[in-house]
């Protein structure tokens, strides 16, 4: 199973949520692969947000090794699964799947797994310091909803 989580910049909530599904499923031993992307460029290259490194740290999972990139069609191909964060997110990867002809099925929100079919977005902390603990639970919650999912 190969995962790629998708939020905006990919320096807050899809750096968060791929160190926490890492987590999971090195403890479970399963043989996943698990990144993350962003929809926009603007911060390829740079660690994840200090705000989202320091969460994850408190928590015990280190994210400081992350490094942002943009979603690229191959994503589309390579990934058995992209979990988007936000409503813009997904409909951006959907786009981009209908543009290369890619299984828009393996494509879904993922706090979906929390609360089907509602397609609720994980709030972006980028703008708010208190934010990143609230975001790192859901995303905790989720995570662990997609490993049932995956593994029954």
């Amino acid at each position: 199973m190969k995962i790629l989580m998708v939020c905006l910049g990919n320096i807050c909530r899809s750096p968060l949520a791929e160190g926490i599904l890492k987590d999971k499923i090195q403890k479970k031993g399963l043989p996943w692969q698990v990144d993350s992307a962003g929809t926009g460029s603007w911060h390829t290259g740079e660690k994840p947000d200090k705000r989202a490194i320091k969460v994850a740290r408190q928590h015990g999972i280190d994210i400081s090794y992350q490094r942002a990139r943009q979603i690229q069609p191959a994503d589309l191909r390579n990934f058995d699964l992209i979990l988007t964060m936000d409503a813009n997110n997904h409909n951006h990867v959907l786009q981009m799947a209908r543009q290369y002809s890619a299984d828009e099925a393996k494509v879904q929100m993922i706090l979906n797994y929390l609360h089907p079919d509602q397609n609720q977005s994980v709030p972006d902390p980028y703008w708010n310091d208190n934010g990143f603990e609230p975001v790192f639970q859901m995303l905790d919650e989720a995570c662990e909803k997609v490993v049932e999912a995956h593994t029954t």
